[in-house]
């Protein structure tokens, strides 16, 4: 994951509601942009979390002096607190023990009630991506470096052990029943993890239908995996027993993150460059189309679902035009623009 970094006033809450007519695509279209709360504040952001059992919003604000986990209410987007001093990029819950784990180094873990923090958790590699698997009850943290994931119990904190993928992991998905899904960005691929001994099992290819994989999502009952590619920008659809490839759609530039609503059967990929919510339909294990493709905001590239309402929320800012480059050549970071840090409400249009 590609953190944003950026350095702005703190903003205040604003929540606009926007227009029907100017968030709806074509008619009939599922889902609206329904509002944009611009809550501004200092530091980057990457992953965005929604803890549906805690009611909570989770955001990672890393990459400065003032570093931390600002933490809204799931319904009002309402501040709840903070959790200072963490620079992490994601984040992820145990909704039984109340714990909360950040992807930092060291690793945080805190009351999701209090967002008191109970303890700090030596690791090694980069920590990036993180995943809770209810399976038996570990957080697994993953890292661009070696090792390329710690797995830590989520009831003490304790480090049950480390892996290595063999290259760059992304998004994570957990089917429940033993088995995790990684998208692994520098090998167009997804491995397979069995969570009882911690070893790779199987590796799937993308075969050139979609290359740096970035978002991860899995239909756990149909066993459907759906991995949203940058180039080209696909959603490589594969069968999760076999790695079998079942169909592939297009979806926008700039992919960060890939969600599966089991309610609806819709996958979904939040598209940054093009500022785009991809909407997919599984109308059933073996038949899928493009629904729907939202605009949102550009830099809204990672999202997260409220599984009791079905919600989605995005994460962007506004950003100036970028600096001279330096003289040497390379790339050079757009600013963002003061007090536009802003969190995207995506819900089903109103019948």
């Amino acid at each position: 994951m590609k953190t944003i970094l950026l350095s702005v006033a703190v903003g205040t809450l604003f929540v606009g509601t926007i227009p029907r007519g100017d968030a709806q695509a074509a008619a009939g279209s599922p889902y609206v942009l329904a509002s944009s709360s611009k809550v501004g504040g200092k530091g980057g952001f990457d992953y965005v979390y929604a803890d549906s059992s805690g009611r909570r919003l989770y955001i990672c604000r890393p990459g400065s002096s003032e570093a931390r986990v600002t933490v809204f209410d799931l319904k009002t987007l309402a501040p709840a607190g903070e959790i200072a001093g963490v620079n992490a990029r994601g984040v992820a819950v145990d909704p039984i023990t109340h714990h909360g784990f950040a992807s930092s180094k060291p690793v945080t873990m805190w009351d999701t009630r209090t967002l008191a923090i109970i303890k700090t958790i030596p690791v090694e590699g980069g920590p990036d991506g993180i995943l809770f698997d209810p399976f038996n009850s570990r957080v697994w943290v993953f890292s661009h470096r070696s090792p390329n994931v710690t797995i830590i119990n989520s009831t003490d904190g304790s480090v049950v052990g480390t892996m290595d993928l063999g290259g760059a992991p992304e998004e994570a998905a957990t089917d429940i029943q033993g088995h995790i899904y990684v998208d692994i960005e520098d090998k167009d691929e997804i491995a397979v993890i069995d969570t009882k001994n911690l070893t790779v099992t199987a590796r799937y290819g993308l075969e050139g239908k979609g290359g740096g994989p970035g978002g991860l999502a899995l239909d756990a009952k149909n066993g459907v995996l759906f991995a949203t590619c940058h180039k080209p920008a696909t959603m490589v659809i594969l069968k999760a027993q076999t790695g079998q490839i079942l169909a592939v759609e297009p979806i926008g530039h700039g992919t960060d993150g890939a969600l599966f609503n089991p309610e609806t059967g819709e996958a979904f990929s939040s598209n940054g460059a093009d500022g785009t919510l991809s909407v997919i339909k599984e109308s059933s294990p073996s038949s899928f189309a493009v629904e729907q493709t939202l605009p949102t905001m550009d830099g809204a590239r990672t999202s997260t679902l409220d599984l009791q309402t079905g919600r989605i929320f995005l994460i962007a800012a506004e950003f100036g035009p970028a600096p001279s480059p330096p003289p040497q050549g390379g790339w050079v970071r757009r600013p963002m623009i003061p007090g536009t840090f802003t969190i995207l409400t995506v819900d089903r249009r109103p019948e």
